[in-house]
């Protein structure tokens, strides 16, 4: 790409923009022009899919609205998106959720991802815990294998199958 269209579209990204991947339930609030006044319109729907890169990429959010499926288009870097603001995460295989249109009711659910923060604030705890005092991780790294019934589980067993070879 020549260097100056790169530069020219560099100062029309947004940077502000949350993560967000096809399965989470996005709500888009766009900016509506009538006539001389401009307002907030809220777009709530699943994002199935993602495509483009930089100021060329776009997401496509579906909601069922009256008994009829709505498909709507946004470019992600576009002035007209006042918010994006992810409502809650999808638990999905697929980069593309093309799936969803032909099913009807619950089946067009998509499972919630519950497990996407603890797990990441266990490790970020354990990571600036052991920058500052290394014993204290053991000790936490413990607490969180008996949660999970990790060495306890182990030791169980153990003693089971001693148990049984005798």
């Amino acid at each position: 790409m020549d260097p100056r269209i790169a530069e020219i579209e560099r100062g029309y990204i947004q940077e502000a923009l949350p993560d967000f991947a096809p399965g989470d339930t996005i709500r888009v609030r766009v900016r509506v022009r009538e006539g001389q006044k401009e307002r907030l319109q809220p777009f709530e729907g699943v994002c199935i899919g993602r495509r483009g890169a930089g100021v060329n990429a776009t997401f496509t959010l579906r909601r069922v609205s009256g008994n009829v499926g709505v498909e709507r288009i946004f470019p992600l870097h576009s002035p007209w998106i006042a918010d994006i603001e992810v409502v809650r995460r999808g638990d999905v295989r697929r980069a593309k959720l093309y799936y969803l249109r032909e099913r009807v009711g619950k089946r067009a659910r998509v499972r919630e991802r519950k497990w996407w923060l603890d797990n990441d604030d266990a490790i970020v705890e354990l990571q600036a815990a052991s920058e500052s005092d290394p014993e204290q991780v053991s000790d936490q790294a413990d607490e969180i294998d008996d949660d999970a019934g990790g060495a306890a589980a182990e030791d169980d067993t153990d003693s089971a199958a001693e148990a049984l070879t005798e």
